[in-house]
């Protein structure tokens, strides 16, 4: 009441600012999940963009720094396959899928792009107990995503990546990594 605020997101957004404040005044900026979007942006916050891309987009329009990080290509926690998997949080995220990813929306200007800083995988541990288990839920889409996120955007192939990842595999057999043999559809 004090500070006139009128719901949870201006009050979440006026913590983040004070903290922002304080972090700065230390040298160091903050990144936050895209819900710091909500009831007004930090001045110098950094976006996560994981409810899709809609928040990166915001960020750069805003001319924030974004990092593309959305649940339905990144979040290598969930499934490889529509079957036959070790337990995961659920969803379905597909190398194929990871491979697809364009980090970079149509939507924003030559200016705006600038703000798209990176991509991100996220694994969540609460269903993964194992480094075995983590390995195999990160590779090969994390080869996948490294490639989407160095890429000019159209430069991808499909068919060219199904052929490298084999060779990407056999050194992770090499190594005694684990890893989600990829279809050789």
């Amino acid at each position: 009441k004090t500070e006139g605020l009128k719901d949870e997101h201006q009050l979440q957004s006026y913590f983040v600012q004070r903290i922002e404040k304080y972090i700065n005044g230390k040298g160091k900026k903050i990144i936050g999940w895209d819900e710091i979007l909500e009831g007004g942006l930090a001045p110098n916050a950094s976006v996560m963009s994981w409810r899709g891309i809609d928040g990166g987009i915001a960020a750069a329009k805003m001319k924030h720094n974004a990092v593309m990080s959305p649940t339905d290509y990144s979040y290598f926690d969930y499934y490889q396959a529509q079957s036959g998997e070790p337990k995961a949080i659920g969803g379905f995220v597909s190398l194929e899928k990871v491979y697809s990813y364009e980090p970079v929306p149509d939507s924003l200007t030559e200016e705006e792009v600038k703000y798209i800083i990176g991509v991100q995988a996220n694994m969540w541990t609460e269903y993964i107990e194992t480094t075995d288990h983590v390995e195999y839920m990160l590779l090969p889409r994390l080869c996948a995503l490294s490639e989407t996120a160095w890429s000019p955007k159209g430069s991808k192939n499909i068919e060219n990546f199904s052929k490298r990842i084999l060779h990407n595999c056999d050194i992770l057999s090499l190594k005694k990594i684990n890893y989600r043999k990829p279809s050789t559809n």
